[in-house]
């Protein structure tokens, strides 16, 4: 242990000599990385009741008769049984550690949606290297322009020790989920009555921010490509979009682009931002409730309001399972309870409340991120009128191939019109998410390769 706060130290003073700059964090409370504190921040302890235990390190190995990445994972803790489940009947009991959008789910649904509550894992982990660069930016990473953008840090979490609610916020934006991802999916709108058509795509996405041969210098302001090709349905099949996701998107605005193969023409799409409908989620998702939430913070004040403890998704590797099939997972009104996992956990509570002025369809947006991780697990939503009007929630698990702590299905609740959208499904797949694919240039990301590739 002494050797390790020794090395935290040196680099902690070497990032500070080299800056030259103030820091928002001290190096004394820097040192509290990897001793009171984990790596990313969260406090290493557990809590008083001993319901939430002590981050001891994580999830760092997968389970025996895993092959590798691209399979479909295995549940390494198949063997746990619920503690207790939440339901309408006994919801007053433990409103306590409820947010308000899943407490307006059990309204919504009194007779069939549950929470079934197990023993809580903290099985978060990462990458050490990622927790070195962690570490680094701790005292060296500077919001930029109001927080529309940051400077100074790479390859880990921007500002594990949080002054304020944007600096929380970027910490999810730019959250570690490997460098570059490839994946079969499928996404859903689930209708009143239960039915839906599935829209599969192909995505791929380079973390430019997490490239280990490259440097904050290196961005240009560029964080990720992201780029998905429609498989099914027919109809839709062969379209593509491309994104360049820029880190100060008021500075640079997100760039991105679209190909119709009916047309065979590449065309840029500049609303693809804010509060624009994403279609395939039959209108249930806007741009910026992508990932729980992406893209420019400019348009709400951000406030951190706290650290709770909150039943949150966590460790949800049957919602996944080849063994469930989507007409068993995708019930009216929510996912099948049976097939869902939750755990106590603390997580910081951020509000970001609409500018004076601004335009969004959410006047409100309270954002519950998973302190071992930095995930946003639930996401409650406010109308123009101030009335709750979307719950979103991330079935959060560990990647444990990378490792990573991600989200197996992003599930975004409408309350009003008691319907559901539901992104990466890949159990009736007959791989997952690949992470080890090779790294590919720059120029596989630019739109003339669009059309070439963007075929039915």
């Amino acid at each position: 242990m002494l050797k390790k706060r020794s090395l935290i130290s040196a680099a902690i003073a070497l990032t500070l000599a080299s800056s030259g700059a103030l820091a928002a964090v001290s190096a004394q409370e820097a040192a509290k990385l990897g001793d009171s504190l984990t790596p990313f921040g969260a406090e290493k302890a557990g809590n008083a009741a001993g319901t939430i235990p002590a981050w001891t390190g994580g999830l760092t190995q997968a389970p025996a008769g895993y092959k590798g990445s691209g399979q479909h994972h295995l549940d390494p803790f198949a063997a746990d049984k619920p503690l207790f489940t939440i339901t309408k009947a006994n919801l007053d009991q433990y409103k306590a550690n409820l947010t308000a959008g899943q407490i307006a789910l059990f309204n919504a649904y009194p007779q069939s949606f549950q929470m079934p509550v197990y023993e809580s894992r903290r099985s978060g982990s990462a990458p050490q290297w990622v927790y070195d660069n962690t570490v680094k930016n701790a005292t060296s990473a500077k919001l930029l322009d109001g927080g529309n953008g940051f400077s100074d840090a790479y390859g880990g979490i921007p500002f594990p020790i949080p002054q304020n609610g944007v600096e929380a916020l970027w910490n999810h934006i730019a959250r570690y989920r490997g460098t570059y991802i490839v994946r079969r999916a499928s996404e859903v709108a689930v209708q009143r009555n239960g039915s839906y058509s599935l829209v599969t795509s192909q995505q791929e996405a380079l973390f430019r921010y997490y490239n280990q041969n490259g440097s904050y210098a290196d961005l240009n302001n560029l964080l990720f490509y992201y780029l998905s090709f429609t498989k099914t349905p027919a109809r839709l099949a062969g379209g593509a979009v491309l994104v360049h996701e820029m880190l100060d998107q008021v500075k640079e605005p997100r760039q991105a682009w679209g190909y119709n193969s009916g047309q065979r023409r590449v065309r840029r799409a500049p609303n693809l931002a804010y509060d624009t409908p994403i279609a395939a989620a039959d209108g249930l998702r806007t741009a910026d409730d992508t990932d729980m939430y992406n893209g420019a913070p400019d348009r709400y004040d951000w406030k951190l309001v706290g650290k709770k403890e909150v039943y949150i998704p966590y460790n949800n590797y049957r919602v996944t399972s080849p063994s469930v099939k989507y007409d068993d997972l995708l019930q009216v009104g929510h996912l099948n309870p049976q097939h869902t996992r939750y755990e106590l956990h603390r997580v910081w509570e951020v509000e970001g409340t609409l500018k004076k002025g601004a335009r969004h369809i959410y006047s409100k947006r309270t954002l519950f991120l998973d302190e071992d991780s930095w995930g946003a697990a639930v996401v409650d939503q406010y109308d123009g009128r101030g009335e709750l009007w979307r719950v979103s929630m991330a079935y959060l698990k560990n990647f444990y191939e990378l490792p990573t702590t991600w989200s197996a299905l992003d599930v975004f609740h409408d309350l009003q019109a008691r319907r559901y959208h539901v992104q990466n499904l890949d159990n009736e797949e007959s791989s997952t998410i690949d992470f080890s694919q090779a790294v590919p240039e720059d120029s596989y990301f630019k739109p003339s390769a669009l059309r070439r590739r963007g075929t039915r």
